[in-house]
């Protein structure tokens, strides 16, 4: 048996495609293999993923803590807000008493919490604690008046 250019040809076209089919199978084989370059990535990722996670939980706690801080302001400035008012209360039913002819004379302490004016102190007669309430009661934005006033006791000499 001759071997012609055909035959040897014919057996290295063989062989080449045998070494090309195992290059093909070798590289497709290392390619499910995970190299570094692939680790890497996947820790990258990983990495990524929970700086997201931790962002998003930051962003709700930082989102928590600001509506808390609105309603504590808001509260605040609600107190701030009555305190001016009662501050401008008492200094009506202050200012009233003093203008008025029958109390003028009066030592009338005036306290207001929440629109509430309170009325405390001596007088000489039962009917300057009722012109006291009157007065109070009468300025702009009193809610109700609580009279402690007293009627001084005097003694005979």
């Amino acid at each position: 048996m001759r071997t012609t250019d055909k035959d040897i040809q014919g057996i290295l076209i063989k062989r080449v495609i045998v070494i090309v089919g195992l290059f093909a199978i070798f590289g497709l084989a290392s390619c499910q293999q995970e190299g570094p370059a692939e680790k890497i990535g996947e820790k990258i990722d990983r990495s990524v993923e929970n700086v997201e996670q931790k962002m998003e939980q930051i962003t709700e706690q930082v989102g928590k803590e600001i509506n808390e801080a609105r309603k504590t302001i808001t509260n605040e400035s609600e107190e701030s807000n009555q305190y001016l008012d009662d501050s401008v209360i008492t200094v009506n039913v202050q200012t009233a008493i003093v203008n008025d002819p029958l109390l003028e004379v009066s030592d009338i302490k005036v306290t207001t919490v929440n629109g509430t004016v309170q009325l405390s102190g001596m007088v000489d007669s039962q009917e300057l604690i009722d012109r006291a309430a009157e007065v109070a009661y009468a300025q702009k934005d009193v809610k109700s008046v609580e009279n402690n006033l007293i009627v001084k006791v005097v003694l005979p000499e």
